[in-house]
């Protein structure tokens, strides 16, 4: 009998954590297929990865862009499946099973924008942005070149991801233009892929990033207390030596949002104007008064 009990919780957490799975690949494949086929396609030009590829097979061939990318998709799953893992790439093939319907049977009946390219080329990027974001953060992906980026980087971790990146989106933006027979494909493809990637840094990374303060001063004690007091915000006393002047001062090390920065600074100012203040930026910050350190 708690076998059974246990049974039965456990396939409801699964039908749950299913059901939560399914409801982000839909709002991003709906997002994803309104860019491309609503936007993107209309405007005569191919968008970087497999689903540029697509886009322009169709232009020959009339063949749905979403069937035509999810078979191309099929080799680069199998390409990866030991690299990646089998359950991230399960993953990715349900949510492109669900991009496909999205592509192929719900973006045709939506309206279709056929104004200026330069705008279809912004809000394409802007839409497949939002919709890739909200699937990647349910970690998982729509395939394509993620899979074959994901995997020359695990491979050979010295390369850059942005280099990979650009040299695959950029060999399919630059078909794009010779199929289509025009320049401006060229150009709208790289503006596209530009928001794209803006877009999903955003969503993905802007609303925890912030700024980091790094001071140097022989009064950190003073400054960090001030910080705390003033601000409620944590910060780490460091110990270093001057390369030149062989000198030991404190470093000041505290996380904190951009709207704070000024505060920070005021306070440095009026405890010690000779300081020296770095401020950098982060994306992510795990731990105590941050994201729990196993998101």
């Amino acid at each position: 009998m708690p076998q059974d009990r246990k049974a039965v919780r456990f396939s409801a957490a699964s039908l749950k954590r299913l059901s939560v799975d399914l409801l982000y690949d839909i709002l991003g494949s709906f997002f994803f297929a309104l860019g491309v086929y609503n936007f993107a396609v209309q405007a005569n030009f191919a968008p970087g990865g497999v689903t540029g590829i697509a886009i322009i097979v169709n232009h020959f061939t009339n063949l749905p862009i979403g069937t035509l990318a999810l078979l191309f998709n099929i080799p680069l799953i199998l390409m990866a499946w030991r690299i990646l893992g089998h359950r991230f790439l399960i993953r990715s093939f349900r949510t492109l099973v669900v991009n496909t319907i999205f592509l192929d049977l719900i973006s045709p009946r939506l309206p279709v924008y056929q104004g200026d390219p330069f705008l279809a080329a912004l809000f394409a990027g802007a839409l497949a942005g939002i919709g890739l974001a909200i699937v990647y953060q349910n970690k998982s992906s729509t395939g394509g070149s993620d899979l074959l980026i994901m995997s020359l980087r695990k491979k050979r971790p010295h390369m850059s991801l942005g280099q990979i990146t650009m040299f695959v989106d950029g060999i399919v933006v630059l078909t794009g233009g010779l199929v289509f027979q025009q320049i401006d494909s060229v150009l709208y493809g790289f503006v596209y892929s530009a928001v794209l990637i803006v877009v999903i840094d955003k969503i993905m990374f802007g609303v925890i990033s912030g700024k980091l303060a790094m001071i140097i001063s022989s009064r950190g004690e003073e400054i960090s207390k001030e910080i705390g007091e003033k601000l409620t915000r944590g910060s780490t006393i460091l110990r270093a030596k001057g390369a030149y002047s062989k000198e030991h001062r404190p470093v000041v090390m505290c996380a904190c949002s951009r709207s704070q920065v000024p505060e920070v600074r005021k306070i440095v100012k009026e405890i010690d104007p000779d300081a020296l203040m770095i401020v950098t930026s982060y994306d992510e910050v795990y731990g105590e008064g941050f994201l729990p350190i196993d998101e």
